[in-house]
């Protein structure tokens, strides 16, 4: 890596995800729950619905309503609630209540898309992957890794060429931790950040 990653990864260099799951497949709604969402707001209704549906098994027999009424507090509750009784379902009826570890099988979930096949694997498999939010979109643009208008899949790839395959996972974490406390979106902490002066300050 260069001085730059390097310094990120120095500065949160025990980062982690922030999630709260204590099993892959908890992990795997929670990340599902998490789109266009905080981390805080999603541990906040999840921390009741595990406790009311902790695996495929209890989700995929659930209420609509009353899953709808958990997950009111976020963002798109209604379409999210629908896709994690489906999602329940299938890794109960199809793959015996195990979280599939193929990118190819996750795919196929509804609601479930690059970023959160990406963190599955990388979080609950330990297989390397690099998932870009939009935390780790906004730094890859403003310290010139990728272009503005890439999309996260490019920007994915060329982060991807820059960062050794075994450090993938930690820098994950790290990029999102620089990003949320210290790289802003609004209010960047520049006066803390020792990349000040060598980034693109006008995106946003």
């Amino acid at each position: 890596m260069d001085s730059k990653l390097l310094y990120i990864h120095n500065l949160f260099s025990d980062a982690k995800c922030e999630l709260d799951y204590k099993t892959t497949f908890q992990l795997l709604i929670a990340v599902v729950l998490s789109a266009q969402t905080t981390d805080k707001s999603v541990n906040k209704v999840t921390a009741v619905l595990f406790n009311k549906y902790p695996d495929a098994n209890t989700l995929k027999d659930a209420n609509l309503k009353d899953v709808e009424d958990i997950l009111k507090s976020i963002g798109m509750y209604k379409v999210k609630a629908k896709n994690i009784i489906e999602i329940a379902r299938i890794i109960s009826d199809k793959y015996h209540n195990e979280v599939p570890n193929s990118y190819d099988d996750l795919i196929t979930l509804p609601g479930v898309g690059n970023k959160t096949i990406n963190v599955v694997l990388a979080e609950g498999f330990k297989i390397p992957a690099l998932p870009v939010d939009t935390h780790i979109n906004r730094i890859a643009k403003r310290l010139k890794y990728a272009n503005i208008d890439d999309d996260v899949l490019v920007v994915e790839e060329k982060l991807k060429k820059v960062i050794e395959k075994e450090k993938w996972i930690q820098m994950h974490h790290s990029l999102i931790f620089f990003g949320r406390y210290i790289c802003k979106a609004k209010n960047p902490l520049c006066d803390k950040c020792k990349l000040n002066g060598s980034c693109n300050k006008e995106y946003k």
